[in-house]
C-alpha cells in the first residue's frame, strides 16, 4: 500500500506562516563558492532582519500569534503543531516550498534521538513521489548521516540539488564526535556542512534546550533555525501554532475513549505495591500503597516506610496498616535499594517497581485484553467494509510476558489466544506479534528506548508501516515494550492497551500519540468521518486519573486548560436509536421532499469591480524598498576561563546596519507570479497592476511585489466570491436513493454517541420528533432548542438534521442545524442554525460576532435555501425566533 497524502488549509498555512517570512528575497539560481580545495553550493540570504522582522510580525498578526521582536531570539522561529497532525510532513513540504520560492538547497534535519531519526526517514520515503508531483520533479537527494561514510558531507555540500540530511544531536554536540575531528586536510567534517549555511529544522527542541546541544547547533553555520514540537519549553519567534485543543475540536486527530480495567473491592491479602523510592541525601524512605484497616472497611492507602538503622528494627507494615492481619508476620522493612527501586521484607518478600503482591493483578491485565479483543472485533464489523483495517496495540514493560528467553508463550501471549478463540471463534495464528529489541544471540530483552537494538527495532516498525494497514497481512495486534512509546505511530491504531503490573509510567500524550492520526483505507486515504476516528485507550488506572493527568501534562507543556469533556468517557457510550419507519410518516416527509434536492453551485463576481477594488488595495501598498546588505560587527575578547590554564574566546556584537545596494536585478514573469497565486487571469492581473499604478515599484524588489501584490489581490477577490455565488438544486434521483438508504440505516442500526448530561436532550415525546430516546448535541444553547421544540404546541415535529446531510460551499462542506415544522395557522417549514453570540440591544443573534468562516457558510446557506421556496432558512438563538 502507498499512503496518498492531501493538500489540507492547515498544514498549507504553517507552511506559508515560514515561507512568508523571507518574503522580498529574491530567488537564486545555484551559485557555486570556493572552499579553498573544491567549489560547493550554499544558501544564500539578501535580507536584512530589519525586513525580516517587519515579516515576521505580519506573519504573527496573520496567524494569532504574540508578536516579538526579531533581536530577541534572531533568526530562530518555531512552529506548534499537536501530534498527529503531520509535523514531519509540514517542515518536509517547507523545504520543497523555500526551494521554489527562493531557490535554497541545503537543509539539516537534527533530531533528538533514534525513534524520531526513523520516523522522519520513513516518512522522506513516502513523501517522495508526492512531493516530486506536487513540486515538478525537483532534483532532491536525502540522507542520513554516518560517521563511517563521511564522504557524503562532500556530496551534502558540492550538488546542486536539495540535498537534505539527517542527523541526531549526539553525533556532533561533542569535541570527540568523528565530524568534530580535524583531519589531515586541516579542516573538521563538519565544515563541509558549515560553509553552505544550510537551513536547520529541529525536531523537537524541547529535548535539545542544553547548552552544549545550542553550542552544537550553533556550530553548524545555520542561515536560519525552523524548531518544530507539539510541545516547545522555550518557544523562540512562534508564527503557527496548532495546539491539542484545536486539533481536537477542528477533528484533526481522533477522538479519545477511556476503558478503564480496575478492580472494585480488593482488599484481600498482604497486597503491597512500590510506588517509588525518591533520592535523599540522608536514609532512604519508599512510597507504598498497601490496604489499610480503617473502622468500616479496609482500602487502598499510601504510606511511608523506611528500613532499620543502627540496631533498630525497620518499619512493620502491621502498624502501619492499623493492624491489618495479613501484614503481621514478615512484612518488616528489611532494605530499601534506590537503583533497582525494591523494597526487601524480613520474610524475605522483594517488591520492585516492576511488579507488586496483588492478588487479582493477573486478572485485570487479563480482562484488559479481553476488553480489547472485543472493542477490537467491534470495531473491524463496522469497518471493514469500508476498507479500514483496524490494528490494537498493546504495550507491555517486560518482554518474557509476552514471549520468554526458550521462544515460548508467555502469559499474556496465552491469555490472548485463549480470550481470542473464544471472542472470534477462530484461532489466532498471525494475528498477533511483538516488536521488541534483541541482543546480539538474538534474545528478546527489556530496553530502554534509546539502544542500538531498540533502533533495529524501531527500522522494522517503520519498515512494516505500510504493510500492517493492508488487509493482506493478517496482523492485527501489536506487542510493543513500552520503552519504544514515541517517534513511531500508525494511523489505524484504534486501541492501546497498557499492560504494565505498575501504574504506567509513560506520559499519557505519548501513550496516546501511537494512535492519533486520522485513519486511512486500502488506497492509503484518509478517512475523515468522526464516526470512524476514535481511539479506545485501555489502561491501568481509572477515566478520571487518564483524563487529570493527560489534562496536567497540556497545562504544564503547552502552558494550555485541556478540557476533560475532549475525552470521552467509554462508560457513557450509548446508542440514540430512532422510530420505527420514521422515513414514511407524512409530516417527516412533507419537510424532507423538500430538502431532498441535489445542491450545486457557481460563483459570479463582477470583474470590473475586482480590477477597481484590487488595483485600489495595491495602490496602498507601503513603499517598496529594495533589498539591503546587512552588516553586523563584533569585538573578539579573550578572557581566561574559570579553569585554570584555560581560556575562552568569545564574539560580542557592538555594532549593525545595512547598506543599500545598486544591484539591478533580473525581471520574473510578474503577471504569471501573480496569476499563480490568486487564479486570476493574465489579462486581469494586468489590468489591476496597471490601474494601480505600483508596477515601476517592482524593479526595486521583485519577490516583494509579487508577494504582497498578490495577497492584496486574493483579499479582495475572496470578498467578491462570498458575496457572489449561486446555487442550483437539481431532481437527482440517485441522490435522493443514497439519502433514503441513509436514512434507513439510521432507522435500522442507530448511531452510536457519548453522553454529556449538559448538552445531550432526552427525548419525552417520540411523536414530535424522529429520535426515539436522545438527541446527542454540541451545545446547551441546541439543548435549550430542542427543550423548546418539544413543548411547543405551535411546533409538530423537530429534528437534527444528520451530520451527512451537506450543503457545498466554497469554504466546504456545511451541516445546518435543524428541522422543523410549525403549525402557524397554516404549515410553515424550517432549517434552523442555532447560534449563541450573547445578549445584545436586539436580541436573537449577531451574525458580526460570528468567525468569519461561520458568516460566509451562512451567506452561502441563505443563498442555497433561497431555491427551496417553502423552507425558511433562519439563524437563531431560541426556537420562538422561528418565524
Amino acid at each position: 500500500m502507498e499512503l496518498k497524502f492531501e493538500q489540507l488549509a492547515y498544514q498549507t498555512d504553517a507552511v506559508n506562516a515560514v515561507v512568508r517570512l523571507f518574503e522580498g528575497q529574491r530567488r537564486e539560481s545555484f551559485s557555486l563558492h570556493d572552499a579553498g580545495i573544491e567549489l560547493f553550493v550554499g544558501n544564500k540570504l539578501d535580507l536584512d532582519w530589519a525586513q525580516i522582522g517587519e515579516n515576521l510580525n505580519n506573519v504573527q498578526k496573520t496567524f494569532g500569534q504574540p508578536e516579538t521582536e526579531i533581536g530577541q531570539y534572531g533568526l530562530n522561529f518555531s512552529v506548534e503543531m499537536e501530534t498527529g497532525t503531520g509535523k514531519t510532513y509540514v517542515y518536509l513540504r517547507t523545504i520543497f516550498e523555500l526551494n521554489r520560492q527562493y531557490g535554497w538547497t541545503k537543509f539539516v534535519i537534527v533530531v533528538p534521538g533514534v525513534p524520531i531519526r526513523e520516523g522522519v526517514l520513513q516518512t522522506l520515503r513516502a513523501t517522495k513521489n508526492h512531493f516530486a508531483e506536487l513540486f515538478n520533479k525537483p532534483v532532491m537527494n536525502f540522507s542520513e548521516y554516518d560517521s563511517k561514510r563521511l564522504g557524503a558531507l562532500r556530496n551534502f555540500a558540492v550538488n546542486d540539488g536539495i540535498e537534505i540530511m539527517v542527523i541526531g544531536i549526539q553525533a556532533f554536540y561533542q569535541d570527540r564526535n568523528v565530524i568534530n575531528k580535524v583531519n589531515e586536510s586541516g579542516d573538521a567534517p563538519i565544515h563541509w556542512i558549515q560553509q553552505t549555511n544550510p537551513i536547520v529544522i529541529i525536531d523537537e527542541p524541547q529535548n535539545m534546550e542544553a547548552d552544549v546541544s545550542s553550542k552544537a547547533l550553533d556550530s553548524l553555520n545555520p542561515l536560519f533555525t525552523l524548531r518544530y514540537s507539539a510541545t516547545h519549553k522555550n518557544s523562540r519567534h512562534k508564527v503557527y501554532s496548532l495546539n491539542p485543543v484545536e486539533a481536537y475540536n477542528q477533528k484533526l486527530v481522533k477522538q479519545i475513549v477511556v476503558q478503564s480495567v480496575l478492580a472494585e473491592n480488593d482488599s484481600n491479602g498482604a497486597f503491597v505495591e512500590l510506588v517509588e523510592i525518591p533520592p535523599a541525601k540522608g536514609s532512604l524512605k519508599a512510597k507504598l500503597n498497601i490496604h489499610y484497616r480503617g473502622e468500616t472497611e479496609t482500602k487502598k492507602k499510601t504510606v511511608w516506610v523506611r528500613s532499620g538503622k543502627n540496631g533498630k528494627q525497620g518499619d512493620d507494615l502491621f502498624d502501619k496498616s492499623n493492624g491489618n492481619e495479613a501484614y503481621r508476620h514478615g512484612y518488616i522493612v528489611d532494605g530499601l535499594n534506590f537503583d533497582e527501586q525494591m523494597v526487601a521484607f524480613s520474610n524475605g518478600v522483594q517488591i520492585s517497581r516492576a511488579d507488586n503482591q496483588d492478588a487479582l493483578q493477573d486478572a485485570v491485565m487479563k480482562a484488559q485484553i479481553r476488553c480489547t479483543i472485543d472493542e477490537h472485533l467491534k470495531r473491524e464489523k463496522k469497518l471493514k467494509a469500508q476498507g479500514i483495517k483496524v490494528l490494537s496495540l498493546f504495550f507491555i514493560d517486560k518482554v518474557e510476558h509476552y514471549r520468554t528467553a526458550d521462544g515460548s508463550a508467555g502469559k499474556f501471549a496465552r491469555w490472548f489466544d485463549e480470550i481470542y478463540r473464544e471472542l472470534a471463534g477462530e484461532d489466532s495464528d498471525g494475528v498477533h506479534n511483538g516488536y521488541f529489541s534483541q541482543d546480539k544471540q538474538g534474545r528478546l530483552k527489556d530496553t530502554k528506548g534509546d539502544t542500538q537494538a531498540d533502533n533495529d527495532t524501531y527500522h522494522l516498525i517503520m519498515r512494516d508501516k505500510e504493510t500492517l494497514l493492508s488487509f493482506a497481512s493478517p496482523l492485527r495486534f501489536i506487542f510493543s515494550h513500552s520503552a519504544l512509546k514515541e517517534g513511531w505511530d500508525n494511523p489505524n491504531v484504534f486501541q492501546i492497551c497498557t499492560l504494565n503490573e505498575t501504574r504506567s509510567a509513560i506520559k499519557k500524550r505519548q501513550e496516546i500519540g501511537r494512535g492519533l492520526r486520522l485513519a486511512v483505507n486500502q488506497n492509503g486515504e484518509r478517512v475523515r468521518d468522526e464516526a470512524v476516528n476514535v481511539l479506545t485507550v485501555i489502561p491501568n488506572e481509572s477515566y478520571e486519573s487518564f483524563a487529570k493527568n493527560l489534562q496536567q501534562e497540556y497545562e504544564d507543556e503547552c502552558g494550555i486548560k485541556f478540557a476533560a469533556s475532549n475525552i470521552k468517557d467509554g462508560r457513557k457510550r450509548k446508542t440514540q436509536t430512532f422510530r420505527k419507519n420514521f422515513p414514511l410518516d407524512p409530516e417527516f416527509q412533507a419537510i424532507w421532499q423538500k430538502l431532498d434536492r441535489k445542491p450545486c453551485y457557481r460563483v459570479q463576481y463582477d470583474t470590473a469591480e475586482l480590477v477597481k477594488q484590487a488595483a485600489d488595495a495595491v495602490c496602498r501598498l507601503p513603499e517598496i524598498h529594495a533589498p539591503k546588505i546587512q552588516t553586523r560587527k563584533a569585538k573578539i575578547e579573550i578572557n581566561e576561563a574559570e579553569q585554570e590554564q584555560a581560556y575562552q574566546l568569545e564574539a560580542k556584537e557592538t555594532a549593525s546596519g545595512s547598506l543599500k545596494t545598486e544591484t539591478v536585478f533580473a525581471i520574473p514573469d510578474i503577471l504569471g507570479e501573480i496569476q499563480s497565486k490568486t487564479g486570476l487571469t493574465r489579462r486581469t492581473v494586468f489590468d489591476i497592476l496597471k490601474a494601480s499604478k505600483r508596477l515601476n515599484d517592482a524593479a526595486n524588489n521583485p519577490q516583494r511585489f509579487i508577494d504582497l501584490a498578490a495577497e492584496k489581490i486574493n483579499r479582495c477577490l475572496h470578498a467578491l466570491m462570498s458575496e457572489g455565488i449561486v446555487y442550483e438544486l437539481t431532481d437527482n434521483e440517485q441522490y435522493r436513493q443514497e439519502l433514503l438508504r441513509n436514512l434507513q440505516k439510521m432507522e435500522s442500526e442507530g448511531e452510536e454517541f457519548y453522553f454529556d448530561e449538559r448538552t445531550t436532550f432526552t427525548v419525552q415525546n417520540g411523536q414530535k420528533t424522529i429520535a426515539e430516546n436522545y438527541i446527542p448535541l454540541d451545545s446547551e444553547t441546541e439543548q435549550k432548542f430542542a427543550a423548546d421544540c418539544e413543548n411547543y404546541e405551535n411546533v409538530s415535529l423537530y429534528f437534527k438534521l444528520p451530520r451527512w446531510f451537506k450543503i457545498p460551499t466554497p469554504l466546504g462542506n456545511y451541516n445546518p442545524d435543524w428541522a422543523v415544522v410549525k403549525q402557524n395557522g397554516e404549515k410553515a417549514y424550517f432549517v434552523a442554525e442555532t447560534k449563541n453570540t450573547g445578549q445584545g440591544i436586539q436580541g436573537g443573534v449577531d451574525e458580526d460576532k460570528l468567525r468569519d468562516e461561520e458568516q460566509l457558510k451562512i451567506r452561502c446557506a441563505r443563498a442555497c435555501f433561497e431555491k427551496v421556496k417553502e423552507v425558511g432558512y433562519r439563524v437563531v438563538k431560541k426556537a420562538g425566533e422561528l418565524e
